[in-house]
């Protein structure tokens, strides 16, 4: 069981930044909690029982409400010294991780994953890394992810507009091992220069996950969250 996982909590929230002045993205209010206040409720619910929270910008912040509010929470803190991009901070911070399988998900995404069919997918195909992929219509924010019949991931689509795809909802579940012993640079983007670069070097699996999705990212879909997100817990 899936019992470690890793938030991407460094995010400056740049895009919201005429609504959510000087706060780390992560601390946007939603509903009358911070944003990852419902990232941790719904990773709990999913058996999680030690956190590592990945910071930078702002991460007095962070840390001090995580204290304050969950000060039973089993968690570590690993502070980037200098922005190292999605990729070295999952890098960075995986080195503080005692499973061999961790979950990551992004601080500015939530997305209601069934975390018992990632890791059955991921045992069985002995994955370096598998996606939660969400189904979506008539969207060009976001790219799209290309699988075969077996959910061996093949491609990574740039950003257009898409009638029918499935997208990358910001949960991975990944082999620590495996990750640690590639060498990458200091500070990289795992998006770009791992999933997309290393896409037919490593066995990434896809799993679809027809839940409940939403990426703060924007001020359209911040709002949007207030609204939806009060009914989650």
């Amino acid at each position: 069981m899936i019992s470690e996982a890793m938030i991407l909590s460094g995010g400056m929230g740049t895009r919201l930044k005429d609504t959510v002045p000087e706060l780390p993205k992560v601390m946007a209010p939603v509903a009358g909690h911070p944003f990852i206040y419902y990232l941790i409720k719904n990773l709990e619910k999913k058996g999680i029982k030690h956190f590592t929270f990945l910071l930078g910008y702002k991460h007095n912040v962070v840390s001090s409400y995580l204290d304050d509010a969950f000060k039973n929470l089993v968690k570590t803190y690993v502070v980037e010294s200098m922005p190292l991009g999605t990729g070295g901070a999952i890098q960075n911070g995986l080195q503080y991780c005692k499973k061999e399988t961790v979950a990551i998900t992004n601080g500015d995404t939530y997305f209601d994953i069934d975390l018992n069919k990632m890791e059955f997918l991921h045992t069985q195909k002995v994955s370096n890394c598998t996606l939660a992929l969400k189904p979506m219509k008539n969207y060009d924010r976001y790219g799209s992810v290309l699988f075969d019949q077996d959910f061996l991931i093949t491609d990574f689509i740039e950003k257009k507009y898409t009638n029918e795809g499935y997208i990358n909802g910001g949960f991975y579940l990944i082999d620590k091992n495996s990750f640690l012993k590639h060498s990458f640079e200091k500070v990289f983007s795992f998006e770009k220069d791992y999933l997309e670069n290393e896409t037919l070097n490593k066995k990434m699996y896809a799993t679809l996950h027809d839940s409940y999705f939403i990426d703060i990212g924007i001020p359209e879909d911040y709002s949007k969250a207030q609204n939806e997100m009060k009914n989650l817990l």
